[in-house]
């Protein structure tokens, strides 16, 4: 399935256009394709470089940065530990995290570790942490024109986003051998606000549809793949939903290359209370969620059962 791209040209010369175009692709799929979104060619690349040198090195280099009692929120999650939700496989992946940089003594700082950075790969912090700041600001601008789609004021988030617990996940898929058994990442939702993916241009990304089907998304060259994910989902009583996704193993003639992407998780403040918007409840849709939760004993609860939480 080819989702029409959304233009972020059209984000400055007709705000309204470009809300109702990015809220009806979210409506119905839960996933909108984002092009001409500012993010150049070169930092992608950077920040990629920077990953694959670190996934090359040995595996016991890697697990060094693997924090014990971390959740797998920052540093390294090694191969085949990550498992999705129901499912009795781990993922066939490997991942590194990098979240936002608090001030000493922040009040956040319980819920969200500081970040380490492996001294293997010199150039790596720089890299990674541009393309972090980049991904931070579009989804903050993103989060405005769904604000507007939903009828609530235009800088309704700001507050809620303000120093909130993002993470930019660098993915890697390694070959598969062809006996490999589980999936790159099986059956899930996300957790957070919403997802900014970069480098899904190679195939195995799939959605959901309503009527039981799995749909191939495939992006353009360079463009964004942005998803809903389950803290607005009910934040806005499903009236924008989190649609389920996985990435399927590649045909036999590409599994002996490795696949790379950058998802970006943006996330609430911890201290952010999720109650249903009184504008997404009606008698047809009834609030699902009458008991208000923050957003940092939600992810507690999610990261368990992904096995990334004791």
């Amino acid at each position: 399935m080819t989702l029409t791209p959304v233009s972020m040209t059209l984000y400055d010369r007709d705000f309204d256009g470009f809300s109702r175009q990015l809220g009806q692709a979210f409506e119905r799929y839960g996933f909108a394709v984002v092009c001409d979104h500012g993010l150049t060619e070169a930092a992608v690349e950077a920040a990629l470089d920077s990953a694959r040198t670190f996934f090359a090195l040995p595996d016991a280099v890697k697990r060094a940065y693997n924090p014990a009692g971390g959740a797998g929120q920052r540093g390294y999650t090694p191969f085949g530990v990550e498992t999705a939700k129901g499912e009795s496989r781990a993922d066939l992946k490997e991942f590194w995290h990098v979240g936002r940089d608090l001030p000493p003594g922040h009040p956040s700082a319980v819920a969200m570790p500081p970040n380490f950075w492996p001294s293997e790969v010199p150039d790596f912090q720089a890299h990674v942490g541009a393309l972090f700041a980049g991904l931070d600001g579009l989804g903050d601008r993103l989060l405005r024109a769904i604000a507007r789609y939903l009828g609530l004021a235009d800088d309704y988030f700001v507050p809620a986003m303000q120093d909130g617990n993002s993470v930019l996940r660098l993915l890697h898929y390694p070959p598969l051998a062809a006996d490999a058994v589980g999936l790159r990442a099986g059956a899930h939702e996300d957790i957070n606000v919403i997802t900014l993916l970069l480098g899904a241009e190679e195939a195995g990304l799939q959605i959901l549809d309503r009527d039981g089907r799995w749909l191939d998304i495939r992006p353009p060259p360079g463009a964004l793949v942005v998803n809903i994910g389950d803290m607005l989902q009910r934040l806005t009583n499903h009236v924008l939903p989190s649609t389920t996704h996985r990435v399927v193993n590649p045909a036999p003639e590409r599994r002996g290359f490795p696949r790379f992407s950058t998802p970006f998780f943006h996330h609430f403040a911890p201290d952010f209370l999720i109650r249903t918007l009184p504008g997404c409840i009606t008698a047809e849709r009834p609030d699902r969620y009458p008991e208000p939760i923050t957003s940092h004993a939600y992810l507690t609860e999610r990261l368990r059962e992904l096995k990334l939480l004791g």
